[in-house]
């Protein structure tokens, strides 16, 4: 990867006012949660806010995509969200309901959260489209931080003594979010320091409903926790490494030669970095 230093500056040399507002957001908060005992949830804050960040510098700094590395990014982040769901999240959402009537409750949860997930990406991609003085793309990915940062908080606060694993997995799209978010931003001559905005934006939402006070309900708990597995589950699953033609890593390919080739061979490497990045999960949670 070949580095342009007139990239770098365009890129970073101005820097976004919302931006450098959220990573203040972040660190007053940051201070709140020590104090209020969300240890867990301002780690995972964090973690997010540095994968996005990285990813976006990476992004910013490369002269074009490597659509091998885009590949690896969305199926391992991939992988790993569907598994944390599918592990630690879908298990309490059925069995916090107690009698088999009331666990249905959580399966609603689910229904809900995928509807949901699906409705709000839907609409967000229908906003891009449209000419405001706001780069809508970057608006975008800051609603689904804060919405993912605000459904992490309440399931911690829900159950404090989740493990930090799932949180983790949760926001391990970011890195890669990010980058293809950056790239993006670069081609049409935007600042890449919008990006700090949704990169903090796990964390504004996260450490505030953290510390809300749940009620001590089997029923509300285990909506919460659907809820949470469907919207985790569809952002997983929106994040497969799609090798189709027309998809993001087509257009990324189309830029090199022998694209259709290529494309062909990057279905083996999105199918093998989603199993071991459900396989790192799973491995993980016997080790802890």
């Amino acid at each position: 990867m070949s580095i342009n230093s007139n990239s770098i500056f365009n890129n970073f040399g101005r820097i976004s006012a919302a931006g450098l507002a959220s990573v203040v957001g972040l660190v007053v908060l940051s201070g709140v949660a020590v104090t209020g005992g969300a240890r867990k949830v301002l780690i995972i804050s964090w973690v997010a806010f540095v994968a996005m960040a990285l990813g976006a510098w990476l992004g910013a700094r490369a002269d074009e995509t490597n659509p091998y590395r885009l590949v690896w990014g969305y199926g391992l982040a991939s992988g790993a969200m569907v598994t944390s769901a599918a592990m630690f999240l879908v298990p309490q959402a059925m069995g916090l309901g107690g009698q088999a009537g009331a666990a249905r409750i959580g399966g609603v949860g689910i229904a809900a959260g995928l509807v949901t997930g699906y409705g709000t990406h839907t609409i967000g991609h229908r906003l891009t489209h449209v000419e405001t003085s706001f780069d809508m793309t970057t608006l975008a990915i800051a609603a689904h931080a804060l919405s993912a940062g605000l459904v992490i908080g309440l399931v911690y606060a829900s159950m404090p003594e989740l493990g930090i694993l799932l949180g983790l997995a949760i926001v391990s799209h970011k890195g890669p979010a990010g980058y293809a978010a950056a790239r993006r931003l670069g081609r049409s001559g935007k600042s890449a320091t919008a990006l700090l905005l949704p990169a903090a934006g796990v964390g504004l939402t996260a450490i505030p409903s953290a510390l809300l006070p749940i009620p001590e309900s089997a029923l509300l708990n285990a909506v919460i926790f659907g809820f949470a597995a469907g919207i985790f589950l569809h952002v997983a699953m929106d994040f497969l490494p799609n090798c189709e033609a027309g998809s993001e890593i087509d257009e990324v390919c189309e830029l090199h030669d022998h694209s259709h080739d290529l494309l062909d061979e990057l279905r083996t490497h999105a199918v093998a970095s989603t199993v071991i990045g459900a396989a790192v999960i799973v491995l993980a949670w016997v080790a802890i």
